[in-house]
């Protein structure tokens, strides 16, 4: 086992012990959001993500692995998104770099074009992880609601203007390495 998962396991332990923990995330009900609702909350959780932080992004700390990991499984819950979907989504823009920023001004993680996250009024900057994951996962959701699954995501990436599904591809690929990495 390698120092770094040692690392990350000790400090999700530690959050644990102490009930420092902000809350217990209870999986959603499955709803009319659509397919992208709850399929793997049963069989995909904090561990298997972090699991898969560690390997995608060798340059985290665990602490930033373990926030991360918190803030997907917290706002995949909340906004009844698929846990794997999000990561997938997060690996795509950003390679789970939270310091990444585009040419174009999106930031983050989840790559997150500053005025798109305005109307939540998030507490601290877009920068910050909890923030911008929780504005990632607010996008994402209302795109699907709107516009169904497939659209939802390359809606993400394009905007209301579709152009092509070279991004939802990639996010669906994507799927493979977050199951592979974190499975084992």
């Amino acid at each position: 086992m390698g120092r770094t998962r040692v690392a990350a396991l000790i400090v999700l332990a530690a959050v644990l012990i102490s009930g420092a923990r902000e809350e217990v995330v209870e999986p959603p009900p499955v709803s009319a959001a659509g397919p992208a609702a709850a399929p793997a909350l049963a069989d995909f959780d904090e561990i298997q993500l972090m699991r898969f932080l560690e390997r995608a992004n060798p340059a985290l700390s665990p602490y930033q692995i373990q926030r991360i990991a918190a803030a997907v499984m917290r706002y995949s819950a909340k906004y009844e998104l698929d846990p794997v979907l999000v990561t997938q989504v997060l690996w795509v823009e950003s390679g789970a770099r939270p310091w990444v920023r585009s040419p174009l001004g999106a930031v983050g993680l989840m790559q997150v074009m500053p005025h798109m996250a305005e109307p939540l009024e998030l507490g601290g900057n877009l920068t910050t992880i909890d923030a911008n994951i929780e504005a990632g996962c607010w996008i994402l959701a209302d795109n699907i609601r709107r516009l169904g699954e497939e659209d939802g995501i390359s809606a993400y990436f394009w905007g209301s203007n579709i152009r092509s599904v070279v991004y939802l591809d990639r996010v669906k690929k994507a799927r493979a390495a977050v199951r592979g990495a974190s499975e084992s």
